[in-house]
């Protein structure tokens, strides 16, 4: 296609989608803070995966200069920074794709909204689905799908993201395919902490279902459609985050529920875990727009309020269970 493309955020998203748009011919510059990692991208590297090589892909440390690279924009940055780092800079008239996955704490918004507070005349899609950043810089099958207002260009992005390993579907969806990638994560603390406390598989099956229940009760209330969670950016990503190893929401579930403290699990990623904030916000959506919301609400208990997750758990399995048809 040979494009130019922005990327906001050199973490491993940002990274591992980087280097598959640079790796069909499309030209990529990333920003990011840390001149380190800028370094290493400068020198062609990538710096998450030892002896790899990234084709096409440069980076910066200055705003104004990815700002101006690019009439693309790729945000692949943690939710709680995105208001800090676009607010100084002009997108009037581009194109902004969203990969980043969460609710702002101090809104309650979703990102394409944070995206519209501070820049106006730009449009906003967003790009969720089952897509771990390993794989996706490895090559290996992935598909997700882009959400937004204008066919057009999600055609055009489209083309210019596939390949035979990389399937773009496409969703007029914007609420739900954000909300599917926010909810998810907490559903996925849900459901380490249920492993760490040795809960087994028909718990977890339990957790995934009700889960995807929870997140269909707030995602219509919100103003998401009811079928847009059963697809990627809902179900298949609630079920890969949920159930991974290599999902850093499940891995900090899983570490409290072996008895860490959610100071020293997040010490032990080392990484940014989105659900800790995304489940503060959807609590308070939840009491606003009165929607049941137990799963989230006892995640809450033990993210937030530092409650044994095991006391939890048993308050969670004693309270009357409703139809399992119910707001499905």
């Amino acid at each position: 296609m040979n494009m130019k493309f922005s990327v906001l955020g050199g973490g491993r998203w940002g990274v591992a989608l980087a280097k598959h748009i640079g790796s069909l011919g499309n030209h990529v510059l990333i920003y990011d803070r840390n001149p380190h990692i800028v370094q290493i991208i400068k020198n062609s590297k990538n710096p998450y995966v030892s002896d790899d090589y990234l084709t096409n892909v440069d980076a910066t440390l200055s705003v104004e200069e990815v700002q101006d690279f690019s009439h693309y924009m790729v945000v692949a940055l943690p939710v709680q920074a995105i208001r800090e780092v676009l607010t100084p800079m002009n997108l009037e008239g581009k194109v902004i794709i969203s990969a980043s996955k969460g609710l702002e704490v101090s809104s309650l918004k979703r990102v394409s909204q944070i995206i519209e507070d501070i820049q106006k005349n730009c449009q906003v899609f967003c790009l969720s689905g089952p897509s771990f950043a390993s794989e996706v810089m490895n090559g290996l099958p992935t598909a997700v799908v882009l959400a937004g207002r204008d066919e057009k260009v999600m055609k055009e992005l489209r083309n210019a993201f596939s390949s035979p390993t990389f399937r773009v579907y496409l969703s007029d969806d914007l609420i739900g395919v954000e909300l599917g990638g926010a909810l998810k994560n907490v559903i996925a603390i849900a459901c380490g902490i249920s492993d760490g406390l040795g809960f087994g598989n028909n718990a977890r099956a339990a957790l995934l279902t009700r889960g995807l229940a929870e997140m269909v009760r707030i995602g219509t209330a919100l103003g998401a459609k009811r079928e847009t969670f059963y697809g990627l950016s809902g179900m298949g990503d609630l079920f890969l985050t949920a159930s991974s190893e290599l999902s850093r929401n499940r891995t900090l579930g899983y570490l409290i529920g072996k008895g860490l403290s959610v100071e020293r699990a997040l010490q032990e990623i080392g990484q940014t875990v989105e659900g800790i904030e995304t489940v503060k916000a959807v609590v308070e959506l939840s009491k606003h727009y009165n929607i049941h919301a137990p799963i989230c609400n006892a995640t809450y208990k033990v993210v937030v309020d530092g409650l044994d997750p095991l006391d939890v758990a048993k308050e969670l399995l004693l309270s009357p269970p409703q139809s399992d048809f119910e707001n499905l």
